[in-house]
């Protein structure tokens, strides 16, 4: 009976998953490819450390040891795509991707003459750790192409990657460790345990990914509202609801309660307002938190911390980013400005 490595199972989850990643709705559809090409990228490294390690074949050794360059950029730039805008995300992926390939190339072409791969990939781990931890930490509102109900979920998921790539800096100075004190001997046995621990959460993710796929389906639609209203329309009764109810002062508040409110498909509240207003629907609720927050700037002594906790906001570097982009100065200056004069 022919034996299959785990590793070669944790390839065909892999595969699996990653063209799922193309179907999710994440607020910006290059983040999900960018997803997409990091599970490819697992399944290409589960693939040769299972034929190195369960059948013997080094033909591939040096792809198998470069290809996790790879990791930390995709990773990285797939979060970093629902927090930064066309131009700028642009430059940080020319930056990250062209990075990762030289070394990679650098490491290849020279590999008879610099064989400590282990270091440059390890340093490669850390530095994204860092990445991924710092756009974490700032927080959801940061993150302004995702959808709205994506927000704080994606908050969650960057802790778990820190988590991964630290796992995966610890599996790799083992393997690496285990080949400089005894020859390999112990490596076999890491393999194993590692992809365990990776198929572990593949399937983790793999249940996962339908629950988040069935959320971005068109809810049922209400006869109150006809699902033909065409986008200005549509967006005009999504203003006119939110400036009633001012749900938008809610930091918790998703596109689905939204959707819920108005009695519409989900999917077409999200593409009215992007058709009509050229923004995605956590921009446009944070226009409208920025409107109020400019309000309480006007007519109330409050602090500043104070206005954009009560405006909806729940960092203080993403409110004052949003601000000064909207109204061309600080809150503190705004409120400066529009002070009444003696």
């Amino acid at each position: 009976m022919l034996s299959v490595p785990l590793p070669i199972l944790a390839a065909s989850l892999c595969v699996v998953i990653a063209p799922l990643m193309l179907r999710l709705d994440l607020g910006r559809r290059i983040s999900g490819i960018f997803f997409a090409l990091l599970f490819t990228s697992f399944a290409l490294q589960s693939l040769l450390v299972g034929l190195r390690f369960g059948y013997g074949v080094e033909r591939f050794i040096t792809f198998q040891r470069v290809l996790p360059m790879s990791v930390g950029p995709l990773l990285y730039l797939g979060f970093l795509a629902l927090a930064v805008d066309g131009a700028s995300f642009r430059r940080h992926a020319l930056l990250h991707l062209g990075v990762a390939v030289l070394l990679a190339l650098g490491l290849g072409l020279f590999a008879n003459i610099f064989r400590d791969f282990d270091l440059v990939i390890s340093a490669s781990y850390l530095v994204y750790t860092g990445l991924v931890l710092r756009l974490a930490r700032r927080g959801p509102d940061n993150l302004i192409h995702a959808r709205l109900d994506i927000a704080r979920p994606a908050i969650r998921w960057m802790y778990g990657a820190v988590g991964l790539l630290l796992g995966l800096l610890i599996l790799d100075t083992a393997i690496a460790l285990s080949f400089v004190m005894a020859r390999g001997a112990s490596a076999p046995a890491l393999v194993t345990f590692g992809s365990a621990l990776l198929i572990a959460l593949l399937l983790l993710i793999l249940t996962s990914i339908p629950t988040l796929i069935a959320l971005q389906r068109p809810t049922k639609v209400k006869p109150d509202l006809p699902a033909e209203s065409d986008e200005a329309t549509l967006e005009a009764a999504a203003r006119a609801m939110l400036l009633r109810s001012q749900i938008y002062l809610d930091p918790d508040l998703t596109v689905q309660r939204i959707a819920r409110r108005l009695s519409v498909p989900e999917r077409s509240l999200s593409n009215a307002i992007n058709v009509s207003q050229g923004m995605n629907v956590s921009q446009y609720v944070n226009g409208f938190r920025l409107e109020h927050a400019a309000q309480l700037l006007r007519d109330t002594e409050d602090s500043v911390a104070k206005v954009m906790s009560q405006s909806g906001f729940l960092t203080r570097s993403n409110f004052y980013r949003e601000f000064q982009r909207v109204y061309g100065q600080s809150p503190a200056s705004y409120r400066e400005g529009t002070s009444p004069k003696e």
